[in-house]
This record gives structure tokens, sequence and C-alpha cells, in this order.
């Protein structure tokens, strides 16, 4: 099942009007704080991963 942009409009359109604009800015500027983080820590971890290769190759 496919979302068409007919029905993401839709369902933005209904988003705003059940949360109004104030909440769905605060809800917009979470989750790219949450994105953000998760992309720290994924590389982070991949960053530590290369180190430790690194060591049991010396």
């Amino acid at each position: 099942m496919r979302l068409g942009v007919l029905e993401i409009v839709l369902i933005l359109v209904l988003a705003l009007v059940l949360f109004g604009g104030k909440k769905l800015s605060g809800v917009g500027k979470a989750l790219g704080q949450s994105i953000r983080e998760f992309k720290n820590e994924v590389g982070n971890e991949d960053k530590a991963k290369e180190d430790d290769n690194k060591e049991n190759q010396a």
C-alpha cells in the first residue's frame, strides 16, 4: 500500500487541525533532535568499531 501526494496532504491537514500549529512545531523540533542524536550515536559507534579494528590490526 503506497500513499500518494493527496493522501499525505490530507493527513498533514488533519494533524494541523487536531493538534494546532504550535504543538506540531514542537513535535517537529523534538523529532529533528531525536534524529540528530541517533545519527551522532550511530556515527560514534562506527568510529569506535574502526578504532578497535585498527588496534587489533596493529
